[in-house]
């Protein structure tokens, strides 16, 4: 068993890289015009429409820049949350931010989040989590950033659950693991994928 393990984590670290590596040969300039495009078909959902009340994330300088969103949720009288680290638990849990102006703080890892004043929010209580992605396969799966986080923020979330990448980030086959939490949708600057089963 554990074998197997070891042979799923070194599949999922090669993998890691090789997105990453891939990820590094967009501009600026395209990344920009991608997200963009993103944040357009993001907003054209009726499952972002009709949430109350979201999980952002704060994208790192290789993932699509879905921040101007936030913004626009906020203004748009939604309840929006960020992830928010616990250095005493090593967990994310999931604070409301009002006014990303004030109440953003660079956290764990460099990663924007909530300060501790913002009041926490059970996952239970939100429609709609974005989730950021490494990379992604037509079935839900999602390869992470490595640490686990989100599987563990996630392990029991009954909303709706959207990944968020760029086309580069598409692949065959995730290799994939029973803690690993499938997405309900994945969305990319081109098309919404509803994830097949």
């Amino acid at each position: 068993m554990d074998t197997d393990k070891h042979r799923l984590e070194k599949a999922k670290a090669a993998l890691r890289s090789e997105i990453q590596a891939k990820l590094k040969t967009l501009s600026p300039e395209e990344r920009k015009s991608n997200s963009e495009k993103l944040c357009a078909k993001l907003k054209e959902q009726s499952f972002l429409q009709s949430a109350t009340s979201i999980l952002f994330f704060a994208p790192l300088p290789n993932e699509a820049n879905i921040w101007p969103l936030l913004e626009s949720a906020i203004a748009g009288n939604k309840i929006v949350a960020l992830p928010c680290f616990d250095s005493d638990r090593q967990i994310y849990k999931s604070r409301r931010v009002k006014n990303i102006h004030v109440e953003i703080i660079s956290g764990q890892f460099g990663i924007r989040e909530p300060a501790t004043g913002c009041i926490e929010i059970p996952p239970d209580d939100l429609d709609l989590v974005l989730v950021p992605l490494v990379a992604f396969d037509l079935h839900g799966n999602r390869l992470g950033r490595g640490k686990g986080f989100y599987d563990r923020l996630l392990q029991n979330f009954r909303g709706t659950k959207c990944g968020i990448a760029f086309d580069e980030q598409i692949v065959e086959k995730i290799p994939a693991e029973k803690t690993d939490v499938r997405m309900d949708f994945i969305l990319t600057p081109t098309r919404c994928v509803t994830a097949a089963l």
